[in-house]
């Protein structure tokens, strides 16, 4: 497999389009499987194709009924909470990821904060806002943000 990253999302997270050995895209299979969806917000319809077909033949996901995650959202946003502050201690859904990306509401900059700093605690993540998580203080500066002071 060949993958080659092509932007980051709103998040940080790594875009990018990855091939199997044969050369075909791996984006291209799981939508055919009906295992993934063309999200024509990001891919312009590029999976159009092999999402019509995986729907006629009722594979994946196609098997039954289900709202397309982007429409269930949008359609119950008031309803959704959403996790501002990990509860377990351990990071994000207990991975071990407890860096906490936080944009200066002053300055705007990018900083984050590990556990133990004065103010670790008292710091909300908004991922709406672009705030994040990270896995590691090397993931944090390598994505451009600056550690805490304090």
């Amino acid at each position: 497999m060949h993958c080659s990253f092509v932007d980051r999302d709103r998040y940080g997270r790594l875009v990018g389009n990855c091939n199997r050995a044969d050369g075909r895209s791996v984006q291209k299979w799981l939508v055919e499987q009906g295992l993934a969806l063309d999200w024509p917000r990001y891919s312009n319809g590029a999976f159009a194709a092999e999402q019509v077909s995986a729907k006629a033949a009722h594979r994946g996901v196609w098997q039954g009924r289900f709202d397309p995650p982007w429409d269930w959202r949008a359609a119950n946003a008031d309803k959704v909470e959403t996790v501002s502050e990990q509860s377990t201690g351990f990071g994000l859904l207990g991975s071990g990821c407890n860096v906490k990306g936080n944009i200066s509401v002053n300055s705007g900059e990018h900083i984050y904060h590990l556990p133990g700093q004065e103010y670790y605690d008292e710091t909300v993540i908004t991922p709406s806002k672009g705030e994040r998580w990270f896995c590691s203080e090397a993931e944090a500066r390598a994505a451009g943000w600056r550690k805490a002071r304090r």
